[in-house]
């Protein structure tokens, strides 16, 4: 074991900061779940603080609140997997089809350049141009005689433009991945399909779909496992108090009952009861992939 280990001490040198981090970030904040199970008193500190039991549970469940937050929570993740989760595959099947490598290279960067971008630059932009006073978009909309659309005020326009804005933010960068798994598909396959009449459209479906079925699954799986992240950094920099009926998610609520209240014994109790319903669902979306006859990630 010791001799294993001096002829791989190179790896494991390269392995250490990312162990490091994973402890500092991961690992060490995880001592500080204790305070969803006490009164906490800043002064006293975490472990002299008295003991509270389920107490912030108890009052999570029972606030109403608590549950319009949870139920815009899963609206906008499901929203987010339904019309987002398709489209990196969509695109990574068609850049899979252009035979022209500069073109190919100038699209790739062109759809991956906005994921680069921080919210807050992006959120600034949106606001630009979807502004009712003098907004680009609006200025169109009225050109043609409608009303302005209050798309940032709005709960009713307010989620589809953040489901939209997600997309083409984010859907290019998730292109990577399956075009990396198209890349591991064999091109004999394809030229066996040719010879026997199987047009694009069939090639597509017996050949380059299963070819990247595992790479699908576990995107999925992962999507599932983050169900309950809905997108702080989206939300927080685009809604308002005129939104938070329809846009206020577990997230944005912790920061503001936490941070901003100072209840930072309701907030941790908030954030495990998301993190343990987050692993409750990786665990049993994995089990189903592995039925259905797909890869899971363990």
């Amino acid at each position: 074991m010791i001799s294993k280990l001096g002829k791989q001490k190179m790896l494991y040198l390269m392995l250490l900061p990312c162990v490091i981090y994973l402890i500092i970030f991961s690992y060490a904040p995880m001592y500080g779940i204790v305070l969803a199970f006490k009164d906490f008193n800043i002064m006293k500190g975490i472990m002299n603080s008295p003991w509270a039991g389920l107490k912030h549970f108890n009052a999570l469940f029972a606030d109403s609140y608590f549950q319009t937050v949870t139920w815009n929570t899963l609206k906008i993740s499901l929203m987010r997997l339904l019309f987002g989760f398709p489209i990196p595959i969509i695109l990574a099947l068609l850049l899979n089809e252009v035979r022209i490598t500069l073109f190919k290279r100038m699209i790739q960067t062109v759809i991956y350049l906005p994921h680069f971008i921080s919210w807050v630059i992006i959120a600034g932009i949106l606001k630009v141009f979807l502004t009712t006073d003098g907004g680009v978009v609006n200025q169109i909309v009225e050109f043609f005689g409608f009303d302005a659309i209050p798309f940032l005020t709005s709960n009713t326009y307010f989620v589809p433009m953040l489901i939209v804005s997600d997309i083409l933010k984010e859907a290019g960068w998730g292109t990577i991945i399956y075009l990396a798994a198209l890349a591991g598909v064999d091109p004999e396959q394809y030229e066996a399909a040719m010879i026997d009449g199987a047009n694009r459209w069939k090639r597509l479906i017996h050949i380059t779909l299963p070819g990247i079925s595992i790479a699908i699954s576990i995107m999925l799986i992962l999507s599932l496992s983050g169900i309950l992240n809905a997108g702080f950094d989206q939300i927080f920099n685009l809604y308002s108090p005129l939104v938070y009926e329809s846009a206020d998610i577990i997230d944005t609520y912790v920061f503001r009952i936490g941070l901003l209240s100072g209840k930072y014994s309701l907030a941790t109790a908030l954030g495990l009861f998301k993190s343990v319903i987050a692993l409750i669902l990786i665990v049993i979306t994995n089990q189903i992939a592995k039925k259905l006859g797909g890869s899971g990630i363990w």
